[in-house]
């Protein structure tokens, strides 16, 4: 990627007081970053639990194996992380990327391709976001498998900030980008974030989501 320096904020700062000031403004977006969180969270388990309940009894009467779908995710620093899912797969499939698939919908359940389709799969992720693991707005957190798009975020700094159910890449391509432009997106997201451009994000999400844009199988 030639435009890895798109800019740096921190650098630019000339005076210890602009130092400072950058400090007291991100330490209250982390804080109401997180208050947010654990408020959306605990909300939308207690509003989604009707839906929790019936799309757990759904996934259990199509096939066997356990409704929760938990994998390990590269999430903050890179540390490993179990990410909570809604089961949308047999309990063969592979554990590879969902871009790498060639016959993903060999493996997906009648009930996972709706769910899959409306982001209902995601549903589980508030348990993580409650638990500090993630954030509704970040980088995507990717499978320890792959391996080049970890070490990309890694050297753009992307694996500082928490990962979350939607990011900036998802709202810009989703499954129809590759790693490169992934993390390019994600790094203007490291440097420009602020509670504004959350509150776009979740609502391009759910206008995209409405609308099934750039979701594969």
């Amino acid at each position: 990627m030639d435009n890895k320096l798109i800019y740096n904020k921190v650098a630019s700062l000339s005076t210890a007081s602009d130092r400072e000031s950058h400090k007291e403004i991100n330490f209250i977006y982390k804080f109401i970053k997180r208050f947010f969180d654990i408020v959306c969270s605990i909300l939308g388990i207690i509003l989604l639990s009707p839906i929790l309940i019936i799309v757990s009894i759904l996934i259990k009467l199509e096939s066997k194996g356990p409704i929760i779908f938990k994998q390990l995710r590269a999430g903050k620093d890179s540390k490993p992380f179990y990410i909570y899912k809604f089961r949308s797969m047999k309990i063969e499939t592979p554990n590879i990327a969902t871009n790498d698939f060639t016959d993903s919908h060999v493996y997906i359940t009648r009930i996972g391709r709706i769910i899959r389709k409306t982001s209902i799969d995601e549903i589980p992720q508030l348990f993580n976001i409650l638990k500090g693991d993630m954030s509704i707005v970040g980088p995507r957190p990717v499978i320890l498998e792959e391996v080049d798009l970890i070490e990309l975020r890694q050297s753009y700094n992307v694996d500082k900030i928490l990962p979350g159910i939607t990011g900036w890449a998802q709202i810009n391509g989703r499954d129809n980008i590759g790693n490169e432009e992934k993390v390019k997106y994600d790094y203007e997201y490291l440097v420009n974030k602020s509670f504004i451009m959350d509150l776009y994000i979740i609502v391009m999400t759910a206008l995209k989501v409405l609308k099934r844009s750039d979701i594969k199988d």
